[in-house]
């Protein structure tokens, strides 16, 4: 047997010396990338669709994002357990099969027009999400040739942004209505009419998500009848890094978990608003902002990622984070203060300059902690429920505001000021700032 290696993980994926394709296995990677990055993108259409559905405030539409960030939180731990005592092949599958629950769900929570199934589903599905990129990650960087893993993680990674824009797409399409009425509207509407328009409205997710579940299902029994490769840790180092908690001495790593926290804030800010704000500051209508958030957003987001990556070869990846993160600002103060269609134009130039955002912070935060690298990771990681608090804190601002949806964006503005520091300064690897 050969031994193919990823030399900083420590994995290796046996093959037999003939030189066994890895393509299938890879391919079927690179669907798990694609899939999550779907679910999450669906999030930004599910909100404002079950704001109107389930006739909620702004603040409770934003506990999607809480209800899928929150378990990617708590499922950070035991991901990494079922990946241990279960293997990758065993913990995809569960991944898949949680996210497929999830789906299903949808339908009895749409028949029942309860927002509180709605939030359990979107929780399992958060829940299978975490197993599955617990999982895919690593597996991507080492089915091939070691020298090669940067680039297909990279490729995978690059079909999880194709879904920024697949993904509001297919849910303007199919789940957005286009019809919406006022709360007078609705106050004039014989009772009859008025729970069979709202029935209507919730029931647009059903067959989406039905066909969401069964690709799922469809996708996990080609993980469980393919002979995917056996993925071993030959690393010679302790298995548990540096300590969890002393890894903070740190002082970059320190402020890169924070950094985190806020840039998955914005971004799920941004996107979760979109559409609200395409409607009200742009004055679109339903399908057209679905499209622009689709097309421009995702189009731009897409566009940056694959700019940034050139870019970084040429500019210090602190000096380029901190100035995305200062157009970032200029066009946020565009979309609070602004009036017409070009305020829809910046949210989408935001979604450029957030493009690098995410690996760039992650980066700079492991540089240099050496053993303490893998609890470093996963504090980073853990961040991300930025996405779960931040939007809440938003969508809060707006009801106050009384509905402005313009007003909210000075959130993800105050994130971007946070990124803009650590890019100047909280990079810095400096003394440490605690001992253990």
């Amino acid at each position: 047997m050969a031994l193919v290696t990823d030399t900083d993980s420590g994995l290796v994926a046996e093959t037999n010396t003939k030189g066994k394709s890895y393509v299938l296995p890879f391919m079927l990677i690179v669907s798990l990338f694609f899939l999550w990055g779907m679910a999450h993108n669906l999030d930004s259409i599910l909100i404002p669709h079950l704001r109107k559905a389930c006739q909620l405030k702004n603040w409770q539409s934003t506990l999607i994002d809480t209800s899928v960030f929150m378990a990617y939180f708590l499922m950070a731990i035991p991901a990494g357990i079922l990946l241990k005592k279960f293997g990758y092949k065993s913990s995809i599958i569960i991944g898949l099969s949680l996210f497929a629950l999830g789906a299903f769900l949808f339908v009895p929570a749409a028949n029942t027009l309860n927002y509180a199934v709605f939030l359990g589903a979107l929780f399992i599905i958060g829940c299978g999400l975490a197993t599955l990129e617990t999982a895919a990650n690593p597996y991507a960087t080492v089915l091939g040739d070691p020298a090669g893993a940067t680039t297909r993680i990279n490729l995978a990674a690059a079909f999880n942004g194709l879904a920024t824009i697949a993904g509001p797409y297919l849910g303007t399409l199919f789940i957005l209505s286009g019809k919406e009425y006022s709360k007078e509207q609705l106050a004039a509407m014989a009772t009859d009419e008025r729970a069979h328009y709202l029935m209507g409205e919730a029931a647009s997710v059903k067959m989406p998500y039905i066909v969401l579940g069964c690709v799922l299902i469809a996708v996990a029994l080609l993980f469980k009848f393919s002979n995917l490769p056996e993925i071993k840790n030959t690393s010679k180092e302790p298995t548990t890094g540096g300590s969890f908690i002393g890894v903070l001495r740190h002082r970059h790593l320190l402020w890169a978990v924070i950094a985190q926290f806020f840039y998955v804030g914005a971004q799920v800010c941004v996107t979760s608003f979109f559409i609200r704000m395409a409607r009200q500051g742009g004055h679109f209508d339903e399908k057209t902002a679905g499209t622009y958030l689709s097309w421009l957003y995702g189009g731009l987001f897409v566009t940056g990622r694959f700019a940034g990556t050139f870019l970084l070869k040429y500019v210090k990846s602190n000096i380029l984070l901190s100035i995305y993160a200062v157009v970032a600002i200029l066009l946020c103060l565009v979309a609070i203060l602004g009036d017409g269609s070009y305020v829809i134009y910046a949210l989408g130039g935001v979604g450029f300059f957030m493009s690098i955002m995410f690996p760039t912070i992650f980066a700079l935060g492991v540089d240099g902690l050496g053993d303490d690298t893998k609890p470093g990771s996963s504090w980073i990681i853990m961040s991300i429920v930025g996405g779960a608090i931040l939007p809440v804190i938003m969508g809060l601002i707006i009801d106050k505001n009384n509905d402005n949806v313009q007003s909210g964006y000075i959130i993800p503005l105050l994130c971007f000021v946070v990124i803009l520091y650590f890019g100047l300064n909280g990079y810095k690897i400096k003394k440490q700032l605690i001992t253990t």
